[in-house]
């Protein structure tokens, strides 16, 4: 089995489960999952775990994301984008200068209401299939958190913009809500994601450069470790009778780390086994003066 984690360019008309299931072809295994929705016409990057990184799917889904994102001001449509029916259009009337103000207002947390045309379950069911259906039903607002809104290029009635955000934050949403705030209606034309957590678009590879590469038998050459992860924590090789409690998900004491004394209480650690095989992430007890297990990668 492969382990590790791909850094994919999803093209415009694949979802991102199209993605998994191409690459399950691609690589003749099952165990692959990705770590952010991204609608079929967007595109961008895509980090896709295989085997053990399966484990670090959700950490990753929880990383800040960037995009390009081009905003259609006067036009408003059911879906919030162009893949929608136009439900009016207005004459675009406001100023750059306007333009800019009202998406400074959106930076910091948000609290953000999901479109109907999203994949999120309410009583079971996706929200796209009932609206589909021509049904609207109530939906609670959430939490998200705009870091940086950037725009780069305004020629009206388009903005193009970039903005790094929290995961869950729809960007049709804010386009959407950016044109009513400017009173003449808006969606998005176009969205690119340039970033997710540590993974960048100029690294990333469409599925038929990786299936090349595959066929090359050179896929390790493109292949991120599990550990990668965690390259911000620091590394614990502890003695061979640490590694065999590690190895079966156990605590150890701290006599058998290796590792200087007077750590701050939660310090996580990536742990190695022999042949530097990355086992774990372990993190400091002071309290109980151990190493405990965060998350086991065997």
């Amino acid at each position: 089995m492969i382990h590790g984690i791909l850094n994919v360019y999803k093209e415009k008309g694949y979802t991102s489960h199209d993605v998994v299931a191409k690459l399950r072809g691609i690589l003749k295994q099952k165990k692959i999952g990705h770590t952010g929705t991204l609608d079929p016409q967007a595109e961008g990057v895509l980090p896709v775990c295989l085997g053990k990184a399966t484990r670090v799917c959700e950490l990753l889904t929880d990383k800040k994301k960037t995009y390009r994102a081009v905003l259609l001001l006067g036009t408003v449509t059911d879906t919030q984008d162009l893949t929608g029916t136009v439900l009016g259009q207005r004459p675009v009337e406001c100023t750059e200068a306007q333009v800019r103000e009202i998406l400074k207002g959106f930076l910091g947390e948000q609290e953000q209401l999901p479109p109907m045309y999203s994949a999120l379950k309410v009583n079971g069911k996706r929200l796209y299939e009932l609206a589909r259906q021509g049904q609207e039903v109530e939906r609670k607002p959430r939490k998200v958190t705009f870091y940086e809104i950037v725009p780069e290029k305004i020629q009206l009635p388009r903005v193009t913009f970039l903005v790094t955000c929290s995961k869950g934050t729809y960007i049709r949403t804010l386009c959407h809500d950016a044109g009513a705030a400017l009173g003449c209606g808006g969606c998005m034309e176009s969205l690119v994601r340039t970033a997710s957590g540590s993974f960048q678009i100029e690294d990333s590879l469409t599925l038929d450069k990786i299936e090349n590469l595959v066929r090359e038998n050179r896929l390790q050459e493109i292949l991120y470790p599990v550990d990668s992860v965690f390259s911000g924590l620091p590394r614990l090789d502890p003695e061979e009778k640490a590694r065999r409690l590690v190895e079966n998900g156990n605590p150890f004491p701290e006599n058998l780390a290796g590792y200087p004394a007077n750590l701050p209480d939660g310090q996580q650690f990536r742990v190695y086994g022999k042949d530097r095989e990355f086992l774990a992430v372990y993190q400091w007890q002071e309290k109980q003066r151990r190493y405990t297990p965060v998350k086991m990668f065997l």
